[in-house]
């Protein structure tokens, strides 16, 4: 909540607190923002191992936090539309879908750079 009282930089400190608090409970609670976490904590030791260009580094980087955003918004968005409407309702759940939906695109696209990537450098 906005406290009127709070000058800018102490109203952008209260701000980063809770964004950092929303990270720490999407991590920590939110198995679907583990697993992806993980995957980014591996293939970042993996990118060590095989010694990747700062361009590589750049779209790995770029694609892990792509995933992350795009997880973090499903969640959201499923937690609200749970909230909103508890029980089973098609429209609710074409929304999630939906949600689903844009957090697979990413996973995909995720795929397609590590591929890109790390391809080249098994063969």
């Amino acid at each position: 909540m906005k406290n009127p009282e709070d000058g800018f930089l102490k109203g952008r400190l209260r701000s980063l607190k809770f964004a950092l608090r929303g990270a720490w409970l999407l991590v920590t609670t939110e198995h679907s923002i583990m697993v992806q976490v993980s995957i980014g904590i591996l293939v970042s030791i993996l990118g060590f191992f095989m010694n990747l260009s700062p361009t590589e580094w750049m779209f790995q980087l770029l694609a892990i936090g792509m995933i992350l955003v795009a997880e973090s918004l499903n969640t959201g968005i499923e937690k609200l539309c749970d909230f909103v409407h508890p029980d089973y309702h098609q429209k609710i759940g074409f929304i999630k879908d939906i949600s689903a939906g844009a957090a697979t695109f990413a996973a995909i696209i995720a795929v397609i750079i590590g591929l890109i990537i790390y391809l080249p450098k098994f063969v």
